[in-house]
């Protein structure tokens, strides 16, 4: 079985620019992201998709120290950047991250994989309705239902967030293009955020990776959240912000 994981990455951002080069002590947050996404004991390649911004030269410079793989694409057109950068790789199953979660878990990686090949899903995810903390997100779909939303995505926001007209089109949605599935945890942990869109998600990352490390599993995060241990400066951020914001460009 060839899964093969590609992570978004870019410099520009309209709410934190050049976020995932920000660093805590030694590490930038997207060396903190790949090194614990490497950790995934089911994935079998990791690409990182960027962009042709001179800026990203930087990205690149950070997956050569750890020895990653990249591919260079369109800035918007982020759909284009997955199918591009999977090209010649023959995969069987996508899994799609994205570097905005620096304490994005492998265990959690392995399970929603686990999960979507167990049940022969052509889509999952654990976000289609939400459970885990806010950034933690993982989707995993077949190979072949990234090529059917790139030929027939039309929108803005399918380009740009590379899933939707999958899981719209799915049986999660009551269609019957793509069967999906959503992977659940046993607590709704879904109000808490672990994500970087704003300086202020930055700040509570660097609060829980200086008191504990960039290496825990990600309950351990949360726990010290519950525990009131760090000040929480994103109460009021608001999940898959990105996405809402891009349906306004939709036609």
């Amino acid at each position: 079985m060839n899964i093969l994981a590609i992570t978004q990455a870019r410099m520009g951002s309209s709410r934190f620019p050049r976020k995932v080069i920000q660093r805590i002590e030694d590490k930038s947050l997207l060396e903190i992201h790949l090194i614990r996404a490497l950790k995934s004991r089911k994935i079998s390649k990791l690409i990182v998709a960027t962009t042709i911004e001179r800026d990203s030269i930087e990205i690149c410079d950070i997956c050569d120290k750890l020895n990653v793989s990249y591919y260079r694409g369109s800035t918007e057109n982020v759909l284009e950047r997955f199918i591009y950068a999977s090209a010649g790789e023959n995969p069987d199953y996508i899994v799609r991250l994205t570097s905005d979660c620096p304490l994005i878990d492998p265990n959690e990686i392995d399970n929603v994989i686990h999960f979507a090949v167990e049940n022969n899903f052509d889509y999952a995810s654990n976000t289609l309705k939400p459970t885990f903390p806010d950034g933690l997100d993982v989707e995993v779909f077949k190979y072949s239902a990234l090529v059917a939303a790139f030929e027939n995505s039309k929108l803005l926001s399918e380009k740009e967030h590379v899933t939707p007209y999958i899981w719209k089109n799915s049986s999660f949605n009551h269609k019957n293009i793509f069967s999906a599935g959503c992977f659940s945890s046993n607590i709704d942990n879904s109000n808490y955020r672990i994500t970087v869109d704003t300086y202020e998600d930055f700040l509570v990352i660097k609060q829980l990776v200086i008191l504990i490390g960039y290496e825990r599993p990600w309950y351990d995060y949360i726990e010290l959240i519950k525990d009131n241990k760090i000040i929480l400066y994103n109460k009021s951020d608001i999940r898959n912000l990105g996405y809402i914001k891009s349906l306004k460009f939709d036609d």
